[in-house]
């Protein structure tokens, strides 16, 4: 089965395969949904959801209704409604062979009166999750007149997500909650909380989180113990594995600390306490150990805390919400290229004897590499199985006054630390999981967390470009997606190609004696109109919209600055001043460091640094 080059809807990620049905399908007001035994709970709920945010109110029954719109929600091979209406339809089951993950079909058809009649039939429930991503974005445009088809879709990677795992201040709970959101309505399924700057993940690793936190302790992202349940509850409800990671650091291969195991477990029946079903062990950072005593000790742990889980909370008969998934691992040595290749191999052949299912995550040859194949099959070769790709895109905590919200590939070109010309492969090998370690913005990361989900769920069908537009879309209500793409480049560090080509204009036209600044004018000019425009995010209905801003507004309020203070040169002007450097409207927090040594510190945002900067200093003398 092959992706369709023709999309009957405009559906992200990019569906693998689309087929036109016949006639058109309207949604009646009411519509019943029948979720077969082994759909659970959360997706009906979702279901639900769904329908009511698009005006249609529903009902759960155990068959489908004889008059108005059906939604039936199923398990392949299940012999329930869902699997029998597709038998009876004659539909392709092929996908279901596939080597693939969260592998579902979805049929939108209409009855003898037009009713809209969908089937969901996935691998899972999970699966059917992901189906109703898809209808959430088709009745996007309304729930008459619909075109009926046939999707056909699966995920090439199994775990699609976000790790949080930078250097800086540690997202907000509502950030938090709010890409959760984000990530079921793009079909992202994991996300590993390993915040460096969190003292209850490093320095108190030990520590259950407190009970109660300061108004300041918020400001900078600490978390309670009841932020963090509520975070569980929405990530379960969200279908994201929220995977809450310990680093432990050297303590965890320390043979003078025999304890070491007994106290990740409490911690663990701590956060399990919370909610967490799924954990990771970081010791990144740390050193790299080039003793076998050591890397044994290493394994050995691994080992037998996944035992310990295994023994806690996976005993038969436990029902699927009280169990644990696997462990995850980032170990010393993730970035292979900086040992020999002797060496990494000895490293990774340590770990051979943990158990199989223990997701051993690197991040290629160097820390910033973009995912390849060529590293995945090397370290798997040494590992004996597939790794994680913990992939440090997005992430600015080397470059904390930037910003990365072009497309994907203009992004590389900004990251100073990424080869600029790579390109993701048409398929990955190797991996079963791909998490991106985005910005400290995280409202901001969608941006490049849409394009990961797009690419991660159908690698062959990803195009840069289209990615990049619909992503405005996805991220900001319509009132602001146009004055977003208008600014969007322009918050680069490194500049706008236009602008720099204007400018480079108009210093020739000065040259010739003939100024001529209009063309440069009228540019700055809309920038700076859009600036204004997305001001008024800061006030917005919508929670999202505002924590947008939040983390947009120093760059925004210097870029309006900016704009407005070059207008005003260019016309002649002499407008006072403006002290970019020292003005809190520009400036920021962030927090360094890891374990005993977070620091606490402002940086000043910059953007339009290289072009709009200079110009502004050039025509001030």
């Amino acid at each position: 089965m092959m992706a369709q080059a023709k999309q009957v809807y405009q559906i992200y990620p990019v569906p693998q395969e689309q087929r036109a049905g016949v006639g058109q399908a309207a949604f009646t007001v009411q519509v019943t949904i029948v979720a077969e035994q082994g759909i659970d709970d959360v997706t009906v709920a979702r279901a639900r959801q769904v329908l009511s945010d698009h005006g249609l109110a529903s009902t759960v029954s155990t068959r489908p209704t004889t008059r108005g719109s059906s939604l039936l929600l199923g398990i392949n091979g299940s012999q329930g409604e869902a699997d029998r209406r597709v038998t009876a339809m004659r539909l392709d089951r092929g996908l279901f062979s596939l080597k693939k993950y969260d592998r579902h079909i979805l049929s939108l058809t209409a009855d003898k009166a037009g009713a809209a009649q969908v089937v969901i039939l996935g691998e899972n429930t999970d699966a059917v999750f992901c189906g109703l991503a898809s209808l959430e974005q088709m009745l996007d445009g309304g729930h008459t007149g619909m075109p009926c088809v046939t999707i056909h879709d699966w995920a090439d990677v199994q775990h699609r997500g976000i790790v949080e795992g930078y250097y800086g201040v540690p997202y907000s709970a509502e950030v938090t909650k709010d890409l959760f959101r984000f990530m079921a309505r793009y079909k992202m399924n994991a996300y590993m909380y390993g915040a460096k700057s969190d003292e209850y993940h490093s320095r108190y690793w030990s520590e259950p989180y407190p009970v109660s936190i300061t108004p300041e302790q918020r400001r900078i992202g600490y978390l309670s113990q009841d932020m963090m349940r509520d975070i569980t509850a929405v990530a379960h409800a969200c279908k994201v594995n929220f995977i809450w990671a310990i680093h432990p650091g050297q303590a965890f291969a320390d043979p003078g600390n025999p304890g070491v195991i007994d106290q990740v477990m409490a911690k663990f029946e701590s956060m399990y306490g919370l909610g967490v079903r799924q954990f990771g062990v970081f010791v990144d950072d740390v050193g790299v150990p080039s003793d076998p005593a050591v890397m044994r000790l290493c394994a050995d742990n691994l080992t037998t805390l996944q035992r310990r889980v295994d023994a806690r909370w996976n005993t038969p008969g436990a029902s699927p919400a009280d169990t644990v998934k696997p462990l995850c691992y980032v170990p010393q040595l993730y970035a292979y290229g900086w040992v020999s290749l002797d060496r990494g191999q000895q490293f990774y052949e340590s770990l051979r004897s943990t158990p199989g299912k223990v997701n051993v995550f690197i991040t290629g040859r160097n820390v910033w590499s973009v995912p390849n194949n060529h590293d995945l099959g090397l370290v798997q070769s040494w590992l004996g199985r597939e790794v994680g790709w913990w992939w440090n895109y997005l992430c600015n905590d080397n470059d904390v006054t930037k910003l990365f919200v072009g497309d994907m590939y203009t992004n590389f070109r900004d990251e100073t630390h990424i080869i600029n010309t790579d390109r993701l492969p048409a398929m990955l090998r190797g991996t079963n999981t791909v998490l991106v370690n985005p910005m400290q913005q995280g409202e901001l990361s969608k941006v490049g967390l849409f394009s990961v989900a797009d690419c991660t769920w159908n690698t062959g069908a990803f195009n840069n470009d289209r990615s990049w537009e619909a992503s405005i879309g996805a991220m900001l209500s319509p009132r602001y997606a146009q004055a977003f793409r208008t600014v969007a480049p322009h918050l680069r560090y490194y500049d706008n190609d236009a602008l720099e080509c204007y400018v480079t204009n108009y210093w020739r036209s000065v040259e010739r004696g003939r100024p001529a600044p209009g063309t440069l004018i009228d540019l700055l000019t809309g920038v700076h109109t859009a600036c204004l425009e997305l001001k008024a995010m800061k006030t917005s209905l919508v929670e999202s919209d505002r924590l947008f801003y939040e983390d947009l507004r120093p760059w925004l309020l210097r870029l309006e600055a900016m704009t407005a203070e070059a207008v005003r040169l260019l016309r002649g002007e002499t407008p006072p001043a403006v002290d970019y450097d020292n003005n809190p409207d520009f400036q920021f927090e962030i927090l360094g460091g890891m374990g005993e040594h977070i620091t606490l510190a402002t940086r000043t945002a910059q953007p339009s640094a290289t072009v709009l900067t200079p110009l502004i200093a050039r025509l001030r003398h």
